[in-house]
């Protein structure tokens, strides 16, 4: 992942503060320039309209791009000064002119908000190691069972031919018996880290409507109850 990515990954613009920020408007988004460490280099950013953000980093002795901040093995203190300058840049950026979201898609974000519209529940945050900080559960009101878990993983944990893509995942518990045409589905998948039998993950990347998911959760929320275990045949 890439520094842009890193810094802006959950984040939303907030385009009516993009201007008193000082970023010039263009054609295609938006675009911002400013010296650092001492003025020997300079910051060239640019947003466009979705408010997806790249830059370069130029160094002004020889105006060249200054490219050992982007080798993460280039790791000497100066190299280590100008990365954390061009970051500190970027993060003021990002706390100014966006806004956190909870999930990096936005299916799993409205997905969230439909579930909580529908059950009145808010996903919960348990894991304190960095690797799971954002992964959330959805529990039942009556059984605090978990009916749902959104992640972020790297495609080719589900799909062995996908590339090295990071993508937003919804698990959900299931009949046993229609564990096979599930899997039949694009975009349904045997449940990353959960029991394959009883739990699929479901691809937040648009491959599925909402509304489909939205049943699927259904089925998990039903699953999880206690009062309506003996009715879904569990």
């Amino acid at each position: 992942m890439d520094i842009e990515a890193k810094i802006f990954q959950r984040k939303r613009p907030d385009f009516s503060k993009f201007k008193t920020y000082g970023l010039l408007e263009t054609q295609n988004g938006y675009h911002y320039e400013t010296d650092f460490m001492n003025e020997d280099f300079r910051a060239i950013i640019n947003i466009d309209n979705s408010g997806f953000v790249s830059g370069i980093v130029i160094d002004k002795m020889n105006n060249e791009e200054y490219m050992p901040l982007r080798v993460p093995s280039q790791n000497g203190a100066y190299v280590c000064s100008v990365r954390n300058a061009y970051e500190d840049i970027l993060t003021n950026i990002a706390q100014t002119c966006y806004e956190d979201i909870l999930f990096a898609s936005d299916q799993a974000n409205r997905i969230t908000k439909q579930i909580y519209d529908k059950y009145g529940d808010q996903p919960d945050f348990p894991w304190k190691q960095k690797s799971y900080q954002t992964a959330a559960t959805f529990r039942h009101a009556n059984t605090s069972k978990w009916y749902g878990l959104i992640m972020n993983i790297k495609k080719d944990k589900l799909d062995k031919s996908a590339h090295d893509l990071e993508v937003d995942i919804l698990n959900l518990k299931i009949n046993e018996n229609d564990r096979e045409n599930l899997h039949k589905e694009d975009g349904i998948y045997p449940a990353y880290h959960m029991n394959h039998k009883y739990w699929i993950s479901i691809l937040l990347d648009e491959t599925l409507s909402d509304e489909r998911i939205m049943k699927l959760i259904d089925i998990s929320y039903q699953l999880t109850d206690k009062k309506d275990k003996k009715k879904l045949g569990k």
